[in-house]
């Protein structure tokens, strides 16, 4: 789209339910965000209240340039986003659409799960090392003043075990967890509403992404 001008009012990623109004605020987003450019760059994000005090706010920003997400084929993060990129990102935060049957549904859940675990699996390897999930849970738990770090990493060491027991059953005393699959993934949020627990808060003008 070019700044000024009505954005497109379908994607071939964005549900069908999704109104020409909410199309059109999701532009005016954008092009606030994009300071009225044809693209966001990193940077862009800098000034949104929402992400400033955040713990994971480099993930989430991470996570709108991250090619994986962008469903490109290549890896590693893109320097900037179109408005059909933002759409595209947008896409995995959308609620469930009423007529869905179970085949979409599922579709539906795995790829908001993928999402979130390409925000874990941060050297794109395709899998959640201990270190990685470590680094997320002190991130979430860096904003408590009244928890030490060595308790942070603990919780997240605890974290994983518990993780590697759901995956790969009772392990022995020298095998080792080489990390979370996403096939793994997919068995920890098993039976766990997503759906209420990834939103993001995009629609108001004055707030951006809130992801946990």
């Amino acid at each position: 789209p070019v700044p000024g001008t009505s954005p497109p009012v379908t994607s071939v990623f964005y549900p069908s339910t999704v109104t020409s109004e909410q199309i059109e605020h999701l532009h005016r987003r954008f092009k606030q965000l994009s300071r009225d450019q044809l693209t966001i760059r990193k940077e862009n994000f800098d000034s949104i209240p929402d992400l400033e005090f955040n713990p994971i706010r480099g993930k989430i920003v991470h996570a709108f340039f991250d090619k994986r997400n962008l469903r490109q084929e290549s890896d590693g993060l893109a320097d900037e986003i179109n408005f059909e990129d933002f759409l595209t990102i947008m896409s995995y935060f959308r609620p469930i659409e009423m007529n869905m049957d179970e085949e979409q549904l599922d579709r539906f859940r795995k790829e908001k799960l993928k999402f979130l675990f390409h925000m874990y699996d941060s050297d794109h390897d395709g899998k959640i090392t201990l270190q990685e999930y470590r680094n997320v849970v002190e991130e979430l738990l860096s904003g408590n003043p009244h928890l030490e770090k060595e308790s942070a990493r603990s919780i997240a060491d605890g974290a994983m075990m518990e993780a590697a027991s759901i995956c790969v059953g009772q392990m022995g005393p020298d095998q080792v967890y080489e990390g979370i699959t996403f096939e793994d993934f997919l068995k920890m949020w098993q039976g766990i509403d997503i759906e209420t627990k990834m939103h993001v808060r995009f629609l108001n003008m004055e707030t951006i992404a809130h992801c946990y």
